[in-house]
């Protein structure tokens, strides 16, 4: 039999759990708790390094009481900060990611003008008190970013003379020892002396994967962790170079570390160790009982609500089979290999300097099928390629409309322009024309008839030539998917890389699966406006793939890109009556092609209700095996417990509500959460909403482009003003008073 808990007891005794792990990892639930605590160990030698415990802020809200709370612990601290020399004194540590929501690079106007000010405050308020001051290091994305605020703080007339700002540098990132360099630059630049805190790194993974997903160039860490050991020491030696200018202060629990630290020193006392409260005390207390160098605890201050995230941290790193912590009691473990030598190790891998269990971004896929490139968003270099390659298309004016095997007779002719700004002509659309669609029809049982008829490997090398052509024509394919539908730069990026994904992958499983038969013939594909590039692709060449050949009705805000979709893969080598594009509307080119018997089957994407009509009409008109593959709207639902974290819901809300200006079926479009903690995760997610920019989707900073025409905005709009007068919008915004940007609620 088995006996349920009650939920009182579960809760219960995770909390108890919860609270055993805090006091062995948290000094104390608040500054005056954790300076209680701290006696114990500073009358053993030890200083102190205070952290105040808390995720990113979602919110001003968040960045404005984190911000207090650190005024506050600097305000505690200052009686204990009793030395003349600053080194001997306790210090804080601030994370840049607490002090403002939107600590991210496309909003680096916002981060120097409201983030700095706050970091500044604070760094005054350290040197009134001559206590140290430490900016953490967060994730590699925000390592550019971060030296331009410390750069702006450091700079500031206030701080002059002052020798308590200090800098963590991790040393599992590839670029550890440029960042050492720049650092000592900057404060000879400055006259000024500094401290920097070198550490191996944390979520490690978190950085693996995320270059992986973005699909880079390479990882921004080290793939084998004895390579993040060999850098932490070739940083120490750096280090120990640059103490004209910079105080070391070494964190580290690694035995072999410490010792290479005390070698490279020769006895001199210009730097000292730093370990976490709870962990590595042995090694530090040996360390220190003889003298042999000065340590400091880095001690995390925090309540209950705060804890989660680190305690997740730490039993990561502990639990590691390649961390030292826990090889150290590991008795299976011999300790020559414990404290093996990272330079023998190095040396006998050779050049296998990367770890060949890791794919690289571009490899996850395997052999057979090569990922999407990725453009890094963070990076500023990639940013300004980016910016160069797109400025030649930021006006240009484009000329769509039907791409066929034969003769376009049609000659109507409308104009396309941005929906974020009606001004911005982006150029001119020819509309498909009765005698264009017959045409095209007939041209493609030929195209058809040859295009069959290649072997699936000619053919598959084809498409794949389309994706390499998405990736070269990137730029002007950003321009369109912006200029014409309203896309941001990231989800532009996204948009191009769907497709060349669906460029490599279908034509691999045609391949596959060509022993169940080949194509059918002439296949109908009709895409929406939501997905112009990536759906559209994806539909065509699928198809094409899979032997048949396609007529193309794009939507109709979108054909723009569409035409130089298809003008692409003719150049990669698929013939002109295999893939046709027919421009229009639903009432000519869709019905047109849903109807004829000649189509041997439709692919479509788009509404249930004309998906069930589609079907319906080929029924009566088609043969009865044409099939109709239909993706159609849905509704997408996340539903949250009190076992979620707060900052990151509310993240995950904000991404799936918002991009692409909510305009996707996978949109988020109702959010459950249990009652307990609904109240202030919604005063959190209101909060995260008012730091969203609305505006032009050229920009960066932007994150929430137009919807795609003024009919959608104001539909939008009478869908809310309904809820509105019945009681039930929580929380609106205005709307811009140009384009159709339509802020979603």
């Amino acid at each position: 039999m088995v006996k349920r808990l009650g939920e009182p007891v579960v809760r219960t005794a995770v909390a108890q759990a919860m609270k055993e792990m805090g006091r062995q990892f948290v000094l104390g639930r608040d500054i005056d708790e954790a300076l209680k605590r701290a006696k114990k160990y500073e009358s053993r030698g030890y200083t102190y390094s205070y952290d105040m415990l808390g995720e990113a802020a979602r919110t001003d809200a968040d960045a404005r009481r984190y911000l207090r709370a650190y005024a506050n612990a600097i305000e505690s601290l200052a009686p204990a900060c009793s030395h003349d020399e600053i080194r001997r004194n306790p210090g804080i540590s601030v994370k840049l990611s607490a002090l403002h929501a939107r600590y991210e690079f496309g909003q680096k106007d916002r981060v120097m003008d409201e983030l700095v000010p706050r970091a500044l405050e604070l760094a005054r308020k350290a040197r009134a008190a001559n206590m140290g001051f430490n900016i953490d290091a967060e994730e590699a994305d925000r390592l550019d970013i971060s030296l331009d605020v410390i750069e702006a703080v450091l700079s500031d007339p206030s701080l002059a003379g002052w020798d308590g700002f200090g800098v963590v540098v991790q040393a599992f990132g590839k670029r550890a020892a440029h960042v050492l360099d720049w650092l000592y630059a900057l404060s000879t630049k400055l006259d000024r002396r500094i401290m920097v805190r070198l550490v191996k790194g944390a979520y490690w993974d978190a950085e693996i994967k995320r270059a992986q997903v973005m699909g880079l160039k390479d990882f921004p860490v080290f793939t084998r962790k004895v390579n993040s050991d060999l850098s932490y020491i070739a940083c120490a030696r750096k280090l120990l170079a640059m103490t004209d200018r910079i105080y070391p202060q070494f964190a580290t629990h690694n035995a072999h570390s410490v010792s290479a630290i005390l070698e490279l020193a020769q006895g001199r006392d210009c730097f000292e160790f730093q370990r976490l409260h709870g962990m590595g005390e042995s090694l530090h207390d040996a360390i220190v009982s003889k003298g042999q160098a000065r340590c400091r605890i880095y001690a995390p201050v925090g309540a209950h609500q705060d804890l989660l995230a680190y305690l997740v941290r730490r039993l990561l790193e502990n639990g590691a089979n390649s961390s030292f912590v826990n090889q150290i009691v590991d008795t299976r473990i011999q300790p020559e290999e414990i404290a093996r030598d990272p330079f023998d190790t190095v040396e006998a891998l050779g050049d296998s300097l990367s770890s060949k269990a890791i794919a690289l971004p571009k490899a996850i896929y395997g052999e057979k099928r090569l990922n999407a490139r990725g453009w890094d968003h963070t990076d500023p270099v990639e940013i300004d390629a980016i910016e160069s390659a797109r400025a030649p298309f930021k006006t240009r004016q484009w000329q769509g409309g039907p791409v066929l095997g034969c003769e376009v007779r049609s000659d109507r002719v409308t104009e396309v322009r941005n929906p974020a700004k009606p001004s911005d002509l982006v150029g001119y659309l020819t509309q498909a024309s009765a005698d264009d669609i017959e045409g095209a029809i007939a041209t493609s049982q030929a195209g058809f008839e040859a295009w069959s008829s290649l072997p699936a490997e000619e053919r598959a090398a084809r498409i794949r030539r389309v994706g390499d052509l998405f990736e070269a024509n990137a730029a002007e394919l950003f321009t369109l998917a912006t200029r014409e539908a309203g896309k941001s730069l990231l989800d532009a990026v996204a948009e191009i890389r769907e497709a060349v994904d669906f460029a490599r992958y279908y034509p691999n499983e045609a391949i596959r699966n060509q022993a169940f038969g080949a194509g059918r013939g002439v296949i109908a594909c009709i895409s929406p406006w939501n997905f112009p590039l990536a759906i559209f692709a994806g539909q065509v060449l699928a198809a094409l793939a899979a032997g048949n050949a396609v007529i193309a009705k794009p939507a109709g805000q979108t054909a723009l890109i569409a035409t130089r979709a298809v003008e692409l893969m003719h150049e990669a080598g698929i013939p002109k009556d295999a893939v046709q594009l027919l421009p229009g509307s639903g009432s000519t080119v869709g019905a047109a092609l849903t109807s004829d018997p000649r189509i041997a089957g439709v692919c479509f994407t788009g509404s249930t209700g004309t998906a069930q009509h589609i079907n319906k009409v080929m029924a009566e008109s088609m043969a009865p095996d044409a099939p109709l593959i239909a993706e159609t709207g849905g509704l997408n639902a996340m539903i949250v417990d009190s076992t979620a974290l707060p900052e990151q819901v509310v993240r995950d809300v904000l991404a799936s509500s918002f991009q692409s200006a909510g305009q996707r079926c996978s949109a988020l479009r109702m959010l459950y959460v249990q009652k307990d903690i609904a109240d202030h995760l919604l005063e959190m997610l209101f909060g995260a909403m008012d730091e969203l920019r609305v505006g032009d989707p050229w920009l960066l900073s932007t994150d929430v482009g137009p919807v795609i025409d003024e009919a959608a905005r104001r539909g939008i709009e009478a869908h809310c003003d309904k809820f509105e007068r019945e009681g039930r919008v929580l929380k609106r915004w205005p709307s811009p008073k140009r384009g159709s940007s339509c802020r979603r609620r």
